[in-house]
């Protein structure tokens, strides 16, 4: 088979292993649906790559308004990708970033590691769980079984959650072997990822609804009549959303 023909292969077996995981799916929905019914958010970050999952469920067509995407400058790759690597072992750093986020017992948080390892993520997940609200992780479980933590208590980020997912990924999450190259290519956490977030988010949206909730969801902007919704949404929540 061709390069691209393997990796659609991998991306497949991984996602089969995402989609074993079930009954973790229905028990996160439950726990975000009880959230939002009760004026809670979900707080949302990944450090490096792992920001995407932030933006992928924050601000998004299909998605839920009340959704806090906490993105930093220094832990993403768009002004300095090599520092980013330098920030997200920082300790300390974690900790006061969530200062300015108002994390309670109503609340959620999910936060996304491929290596679980690095000391921002952990050190917020350590916060999120000290303020009451629950630690939702997705993570690689084989690259993070791996590698010891860079935190100074030892932990890797699936070992303080009150749930987590395997995105199914190889160690290192590139996946392609190819002769006369030392390094596998073709990363598949960010698929595996999404399929994971977007299936907790589906689930909860009917969830709420058979709770008797009208879950409040963002539509494209991109059409004339989503463009209005959308701007209730923003104007009811853009002085306690930061960045909306």
């Amino acid at each position: 088979m061709k390069a691209y023909q393997r990796y659609f292969d991998q991306v497949q077996s991984k996602l089969r292993r995402v989609f074993d995981q079930t009954e973790k799916v229905e028990q996160a929905a439950k726990w975000i649906a009880d959230c939002l019914a009760d004026n809670g958010f979900i707080y949302t970050s990944g450090t490096g790559h792992s920001h995407m999952f932030a933006e992928e469920i924050f601000y998004r067509a299909g998605g839920f308004a009340r959704v806090v995407a906490i993105l930093d400058d220094a832990l993403m790759l768009h002004k300095d990708a090599s520092y980013s690597t330098e920030v997200e072992r920082m300790e300390g750093y974690g900790a006061r970033l969530l200062e300015e986020f108002p994390l309670s017992e109503k609340d959620v948080f999910i936060i996304s590691s491929n290596s679980g390892r690095n000391t921002v993520s952990i050190e917020m997940a350590m916060v999120a769980k000290e303020k009451g609200a629950k630690v939702i992780v997705i993570t690689n479980l084989k690259h993070t079984q791996s590698v010891v933590s860079r935190h100074p208590s030892g932990k890797r980020l699936f070992e303080i959650a009150d749930l987590y997912f395997d995105n199914g990924g190889e160690i290192g999450d590139a996946s392609v072997t190819l002769d006369g190259l030392d390094f596998k290519v073709g990363a598949t956490s960010t698929v595996t990822g999404a399929v994971i977030l977007q299936s907790i988010m589906v689930q909860t949206a009917e969830n709420l609804i058979q709770m008797g909730v009208k879950p409040e969801i963002f539509s494209s902007s991109n059409s004339d009549e989503g463009e209005e919704h959308n701007e209730s949404l923003i104007r009811k929540y853009k002085g306690g959303i930061k960045g909306l």
